[in-house]
């Protein structure tokens, strides 16, 4: 995804594009960049998943998860520039499957796992305790734990990512000579009022 040059090719100077074209190459990275790490997530999730000696790390579990639907989500709300993915994508996939139902279950449990009013992880009860002689004698406060995400979601929700960044990846690289093709022949009179990149405070991610 990083442009890599040769010694003797490293530019003297980045000028930012803020042209429509590159404003969409600018969201289709983040997409890709989001979409990785959806992929990264599920492989930890897996691996966490596996059985063993141990019983399951739910914190680990739970904040990876939500970190994958969470990535997952941004990938299909990037700007307005034509750059996002949309359920049309999704069929464009080829995978085999009820894809845009379970996008849109991914879509709503990220809205519950990101809740800033409800638990995501269990649902809490208060009731009126009653001795032998049918007095109340307190309080009972219950729980009902919600179940880890299953290992069949994790894989399932991996492979739509990993279709989807093949997607994205080859639009990147179709647009990418399109954009430079713009620019090529332009004069170097032209180029230079192009506003510079701050290179030494400029994040490696930012240099497209």
């Amino acid at each position: 995804m990083m442009p890599h040059f040769a010694p003797a090719d490293q530019p003297a100077t980045l000028r930012r594009l803020d042209t429509s074209s590159a404003v969409t190459l600018v969201h289709l990275s983040a997409t890709f960049e989001d979409l990785q790490t959806v992929l990264r997530c599920c492989e930890r999730l897996v691996t966490a998943l596996t059985p063993g000696e141990d019983p399951p790390d739910d914190l680990l579990i739970e904040a990876v998860w939500t970190t994958a639907l969470l990535s997952y989500g941004r990938c299909f709300s990037y700007g307005r520039a034509g750059a996002t993915l949309t359920e049309t994508d999704l069929a464009a996939t080829n995978l085999k499957g009820d894809l845009t139902n379970w996008h849109k279950v991914l879509l709503k449990l990220q809205d519950h796992y990101t809740s800033r009013t409800t638990n995501p992880r269990e649902v809490f009860s208060i009731g009126l305790a009653q001795g032998q002689d049918g007095a109340a004698n307190g309080i009972a406060i219950t729980s009902a734990r919600q179940p880890l995400v299953e290992d069949l979601a994790v894989r399932q929700t991996g492979a739509v990512a990993l279709a989807l960044s093949d997607m994205v990846s080859a639009r990147i690289t179709a647009l990418q000579p399109n954009i430079f093709a713009e620019y090529k022949d332009t004069p170097r009179s032209e180029l230079d009022k192009l506003p510079l990149f701050d290179v030494s405070n400029t994040p490696e991610r930012d240099l497209l």
